[in-house]
């Protein structure tokens, strides 16, 4: 195929010099022809200084095709793969909700991250424009890592339509105290940790309908690691937990309830809910994931009268960096909960409660 004799660009997105560089080179190409230029990707790990484990005993500080890591004797190894596009112009504040937003599924199962490897889509651009903005995004990965003693321990970069970030983490546990989705008992109260309303603020931001201090506030609650959460959580006895996520509310919750042979109450009006999120929903500003995750309305055992509340979107939100949602035996909720809240989760809630299972096809019913 021959390449294109011109390309247009549109005006006002780059300078004339970066337009010069790019039209140079019309035609990108796929496969390992996409990936990042070594020199570039040198330049970078040699300012981020990432911080090293000695179990990790092959990783950036000695490069070569995989990482090597060591699983301490009586531990188990906890993997987890998260990436998404950017939905803020900030590139280095995008990198710190993502790896807090990776590390969420490892502290889910009562885990300690150990390692993390970086995926990096990155629009086509300038070389310093390219190396500009991995440099932001992985300097606020490497951040949250760094606060959380886990190393960088190696990755991939690739061109790409938009920037997009992920990350694969490792993560030890011990086999006995590990959290799971399975467990929850007739009894149990259901506490969420972390307001929900992501999805819809954000889609509201991209329309220029969300207030600067909503979006303020989803932000400083993204960034709220779930780890002290789920320490607290392990330590007053829960018997089961997942992180909330792309699903929304719901659909981890039933993720939960088919792993064991009971039913659920939700109480909308106790669910925490991030300020302007109940505005954007009035509004019908809605994520474009919430069709699929509203499909799951069938496990509502009472849906019509839960649809008129108000806050029932909620329930199919997609979420990012989402608080986690445990089940913890009645007799320890209240002493959970108040620890949670002295912890930093100050809209940590009982939100609910576990029943005997009585209608698993419609499992869940819906309260004021």
């Amino acid at each position: 195929m021959s390449p294109p004799s011109s390309v247009s660009f549109t005006r006002g997105l780059a300078d004339e010099a970066a337009l010069r560089e790019i039209a140079a080179t019309p035609m990108r190409c796929g496969g390992c022809g996409a990936k990042v230029g070594s020199a570039v990707l040198t330049r970078i790990l040699q300012r981020l200084r990432p911080i090293q484990r000695d179990d990790v005993i092959i990783g950036l500080n000695s490069p070569d095709d995989a990482a090597a890591i060591t699983v301490p004797p009586g531990k188990v190894s906890v993997q987890t793969v998260d990436f998404f596009r950017s939905f803020i112009n900030d590139p280095f504040v995008f990198g710190k909700v993502t790896a807090n937003h990776c590390l969420g599924d490892i502290f889910a199962m009562g885990a300690e991250p150990q390692s993390a490897l970086a995926i990096v889509t990155v629009p086509y651009g300038a070389e310093d424009t390219v190396e500009e903005q991995i440099l932001q995004v992985m300097s606020g990965a490497a951040e949250v890592l760094a606060a959380h003693q886990t190393a960088l321990a190696g990755g991939h970069t690739a061109e790409g339509p938009e920037l997009a970030f992920g990350l694969v983490v490792n993560g030890i546990a011990d086999p006995n105290r590990l959290l799971r989705k399975a467990g929850m008992q007739p009894g149990d109260q259901l506490i969420l940790t972390k307001p929900l309303g992501t999805g819809t603020l954000f889609a509201a931001d991209m329309r220029r309908k969300a207030e600067g201090h909503w979006i303020e506030a989803a932000l400083k609650s993204m960034l709220k690691s779930n780890q002290a959460a789920a320490r607290c959580l392990l330590e007053h006895g829960a018997t089961a937990c997942t992180d909330v996520t792309g699903f929304g509310l719901l659909g981890h919750l039933m993720e939960m309830v088919k792993q064991a042979p009971v039913n659920v109450e939700l109480q909308l009006n106790e669910m925490p809910v991030l300020d302007g999120a109940v505005e954007t929903i009035r509004a019908g500003i809605l994520s474009s994931l919430q069709p699929q995750n509203v499909r799951l309305r069938r496990a509502i055992r009472n849906l019509d009268g839960a649809s008129r509340n108000e806050r029932f979107p909620l329930l199919f939100d997609p979420q990012t960096a989402g608080g986690l949602l445990a089940s913890v035996p009645s007799t320890r909720a209240e002493e959970c909960l108040a620890e949670l809240r002295k912890s930093g989760y100050d809209r940590a809630a009982v939100i609910g409660s576990v029943t005997a299972a009585e209608d698993r096809d419609a499992p869940v019913r819906i309260t004021a």
